[in-house]
């Protein structure tokens, strides 16, 4: 069943942590700076300033951070520092009964998608796709519609993603309801095969990356074809893929051509061009609550993710 976090209230404390790589602390500082703009208090987990290799501290100490802001009855809400790599590591070994005994509002994107398809179908919980605070909130160039999206934590609203945010190309027509899931394709792809495979079944279905070759979101898609994943979605929503045209054009396809080639056939709503992703503005939504993608309307309504 779903589960809806309670909403933020000014003077609320909020937990960050850093499940994945380490985070660059001078942009984090910038970061918990915004968060205190919101009217937020800060506490940051012990170990989110470690470094162990390319992981923000050895796997017992980022799951440590993270359990104990979900058991802290003060903090009301988690933040991620950074993705990077590193929480597909620590799935298994999540108490997933403590965060059913405590919802809170969690936030993250990039590799944090392991943790948002794990906590969702391990306990039903809504958590949220949005800019983190060190790889996105702590530089230079973060933006006022990406910080806009914050106020939905606040203040319950439905997201309403039409052309008015930005152009929009239909690539599959139709109407179709569901539970928003998904995240970073490179990510679900990860998941395949393990007791955190994705579950799409009548979900609508979004999926992101960067830096990936036409060549490599070919090969993602078409596990994820193969898988039955494609099949079973309710519908598809495809966000930002920076960085992924070929340095090799002419012997290559575009992105375009990939997308046609796996979702012009599918028999319900599939739209591309959403700026949810690694990307600037970078629109925040949540995953596991119901929504409506139109074809037709050329949008995309989001229920609230709070309470």
């Amino acid at each position: 069943m779903m589960m809806k976090p309670e909403r933020l209230n000014q003077g609320d404390t909020v937990g960050v942590i850093a499940p994945a790589s380490p985070p660059d602390l001078n942009n984090l500082d910038k970061g918990l700076s915004f968060l205190e703009t919101l009217g937020l208090k800060v506490k940051l987990g012990a170990h989110v300033k470690k470094k162990h290799g390319y992981l923000a501290g050895n796997d017992e100490e980022r799951l440590e951070d993270f359990h104990q802001m979900f058991q802290d009855p003060d903090v009301a809400a988690i933040f991620c520092a950074g993705g990077g790599y590193g929480t597909g590591r620590i799935v298994s070994t999540i108490d997933y009964a403590t965060v059913k005994a405590n919802p809170k509002i969690f936030w993250g994107y990039s590799d944090i998608t392991c943790l948002h398809t794990s906590i969702r179908q391990e306990t039903g919980l809504v958590t949220f796709h949005g800019p983190m605070l060190c790889s996105d909130i702590g530089k230079e160039d973060f933006d006022k519609e990406s910080e806009k999206m914050f106020q939905q934590l606040l203040e319950p609203e439905v997201i309403h993603y039409d052309e008015r945010l930005s152009p929009l190309e239909v690539i599959a027509e139709g109407e179709a309801s569901g539970e928003v899931v998904g995240g970073n394709l490179s990510l679900l792809v990860n998941g395949m095969g393990t007791p955190y495979e994705i579950d799409t079944k009548g979900k609508l279905l979004f999926m992101e990356d960067v830096g990936e070759q036409p060549y490599r979101l070919d090969s993602f898609f078409n596990q994820l074809k193969l898988a039955g994943k494609l099949e079973d979605a309710a519908g598809i929503i495809l966000g930002d893929f920076s960085g992924t045209e070929s340095e090799k054009t002419k012997d290559s396809l575009s992105l375009s051509q990939v997308f046609k080639d796996y979702f012009t056939h599918l028999n319900k709503p599939v739209i591309a061009g959403f700026k949810i992703g690694h990307c600037l503005p970078h629109y925040s939504i949540p995953f596991g609550t119901d929504a409506v993608l139109s074809s037709h309307k050329k949008s995309l309504m989001i229920q609230p993710g709070v309470y």
